[in-house]
C-alpha cells in the first residue's frame, strides 16, 4: 500500500493512495485508537507555505476537508506535543474494514 501518513491536532490521518481513500484515527479515545471508516479520496493538497492540507472528495475538488498539521507549539489547538501511537496501532487502524 502506497501511503501517506499526516498527525493533526486530533488526528492521524491514513491516505491509502494505491485504492484512492483516507481515514482518520481519532486520538485521545478511551479504550485506544478509533477508526473512522475508509472514503473516497481524490488527492491531498499540502500547502508549502503553511500547516494546513487539502483532502479533496470528489474529482471535481468541489467538496473539500481542511485541516492543519500539529506542530510543536501548535498555533491551531495551542498544544505542546500530540498523543503518540505504536506503529502496531497505526497497522492495526488502517487494515480494519
Amino acid at each position: 500500500m502506497e501511503s501517506l501518513v499526516i498527525e493533526s491536532c486530533h488526528s492521524t490521518w491514513l491516505f491509502d493512495q494505491d485504492n484512492t481513500r483516507f481515514r482518520r484515527v481519532l486520538k485521545g479515545q478511551a479504550g485506544g485508537p478509533v477508526s473512522t471508516s475508509w472514503q473516497p479520496c481524490f488527492g491531498v493538497e499540502i500547502d508549502p507555505d503553511s500547516e494546513s492540507f487539502v483532502v479533496l472528495l470528489n474529482p471535481e475538488g468541489t467538496r473539500l476537508l481542511r485541516s492543519w498539521r500539529h506542530t510543536e507549539h501548535c498555533p491551531q489547538c495551542g498544544g505542546e506535543a500530540t498523543t503518540e501511537m505504536t506503529l502496531d496501532e497505526l497497522r492495526s487502524a488502517a487494515s480494519i474494514g
